[in-house]
């Protein structure tokens, strides 16, 4: 089998107060061999083309997917060295602004922007602004990526987003399932069959385990400073009621099924996903996670960013 491409899933922190009360986070692709024709289009990159990011969004105009090139996506610039050291929240607003007008504004002026509760096109732009994100990078064959494309390509790009069974991971297990087939099927456990970020990973993680040629490995994207305090640990389903007050309620309202959670957590939903000192790939090191030599003339001050230590127990090899 002869590898010439590479994708990784993105398993970007929960923050801010939906991330209070959903501490799921967000799930989406990097696909450093393919590009966007248009945001809703794919094709192979050209020389020198970074890749891009696909994922499900919710409140974008009620669109399967939309594929936002990968330095816009994590950056809301179109170069390496535009990456600012730090930010607040009127550059973030006028970088993000900036972009749309200039990349996004066919979506028009009826697209939500984006606020505490319900994500808007603002969560296309800047992920990295927002939060912390892990990025289980593995290898991709140029027949795989060629399928994906035509796959994505040939369907009905429109759906209506739907939190528990049409989610982002619902979309980013789609995608690992159509790399490898069978693979990532919806089960039942852990999380009484929501599939949330966590649960991907974990899945990934255990078919890289029997597929070495993959040569997954996990990435750490540093949050950029000064916007934001720091994202949070992502949880799935079992483990937010079991580690969190939501518990409480759940056990005086339904004992049996706070029980029956109690159980999937212990079994399923207690993954260590995060090696204890992964690369960095922040701006000043994307080529760890792009595979591609990007010269930078100003390297952000993110480069001194360490990932913080989740996990003591390596999630591949």
């Amino acid at each position: 089998m002869q590898l010439k491409g590479q994708a990784a899933l993105l398993i970007e922190q929960p923050y801010g107060v939906f991330g209070t009360l959903n501490p799921t986070g967000h799930a989406a692709i990097y696909l450093a061999r393919v590009c966007a024709e248009t945001h809703t289009t794919l094709r192979r990159c050209n020389p020198g083309e970074l890749g891009v990011v696909i994922s499900r969004y919710q409140g974008i105009d009620h669109f399967d997917w939309l594929a936002i090139p990968v330095v816009p996506n994590l950056y809301s610039v179109e170069a390496i060295d535009e990456v600012p050291v730090s930010v607040d929240k009127d550059s973030v607003k006028q970088l993000r602004t900036h972009y749309f007008e200039k990349h996004l504004h066919w979506l028009g002026n009826d697209v939500i922007e984006g606020n505490f509760f319900k994500a808007g096109w603002t969560s296309l732009v800047g992920s990295s602004f927002d939060r912390r994100i892990y990025a289980y990078r593995f290898n991709t064959t140029e027949e795989q990526d060629n399928k994906l494309i035509a796959s994505l390509n040939s369907r009905t790009n429109h759906i209506h987003f739907n939190l528990v069974f049409k989610n982002c991971a619902d979309f980013s297990r789609r995608v690992l399932d159509i790399y490898f087939p069978g693979a990532f099927n919806r089960s039942i456990l852990p999380d009484a069959g929501i599939t949330t970020p966590k649960h991907i990973a974990a899945k990934l993680v255990h078919y890289a385990k029997k597929h070495p040629e993959l040569n997954l490995e996990v990435l750490y994207i540093p949050q950029i400073p000064g916007y934001r305090k720091l994202s949070r640990k992502n949880y799935g389903i079992a483990e937010t009621f079991v580690t969190t007050g939501y518990a409480i309620p759940l056990i005086l309202i339904n004992p049996y099924l706070a029980a029956g959670l109690f159980i999937d957590y212990l079994i399923r939903g207690r993954a260590h996903l995060i090696p204890k000192n992964p690369k960095v790939a922040d701006a000043a090191h994307l080529s760890e996670l792009t595979g591609i030599e990007v010269k930078v003339e100003n390297p952000t001050g993110a480069q001194a960013m360490s990932p913080p230590y989740e996990s003591t127990k390596k999630a591949s090899q």
